[in-house]
């Protein structure tokens, strides 16, 4: 005896049914996921950024002290080496009285703040701005490497640490610099 099976109005059996449903969830539920992760990537990448910018900014200081001759080839270094600039991670703050990012008088007091809003006044470049403190969240590593058999000739890295959503991340800049202009 053959079981007659039991359709809808439109036609498809309760089975049918749940499996359309559950198909249907499944891709909802993928979207979800595409959408968040797209959200996430979006504010790393703007993290991302201000590393790139912290990073960049040592570098071109260093640049320019040589040139402006602010310090001399022999300074130009780890405090490791004989060098003016710290050893290890430094917390991104205000420069001290020489303008240099990673020296002994960086101005401590003073962290380094990002922009984030206008402020009550809706007018970018008052006090009331609102920013947001990078200390102590992101670092900064300059180091100096002497580049092998090459005189007058080193390298320099400088290498931003960040701490977001419980993951580290990095961005590095490199470059050499010699002791002609």
């Amino acid at each position: 005896m053959k079981k007659k099976i039991s359709r809808s109005k439109n036609g498809f059996t309760l089975v049918e049914v749940m499996i359309a449903m559950a198909v249907m969830t499944f891709g909802i539920l993928s979207l979800v996921t595409v959408f968040t992760q797209g959200l996430v990537a979006s504010n790393q990448t703007q993290v991302q950024y201000i590393a790139q910018q912290k990073a960049q900014e040592a570098m071109e200081t260093i640049f320019t002290s040589r040139d402006t001759r602010l310090i001399t080839w022999s300074q130009l270094g780890n405090i490791s080496a004989g060098g003016i600039f710290k050893d290890g991670a430094q917390p991104l703050c205000a420069p001290g009285p020489d303008g240099l990012f990673g020296t002994s008088d960086d101005d401590l007091t003073t962290p380094d703040v990002v922009i984030t809003g206008p402020g009550p006044d809706n007018i970018f470049g008052t006090s009331d701005d609102v920013g947001t403190n990078l200390n102590p969240w992101m670092t900064r590593t300059i180091t100096f490497i002497p580049v092998a058999n090459t005189p007058n000739l080193q390298s320099i890295t400088v290498t931003v640490n960040w701490t977001s959503e419980g993951r580290a991340f990095q961005y590095s800049i490199s470059s050499f610099i010699s002791n002609f202009q």
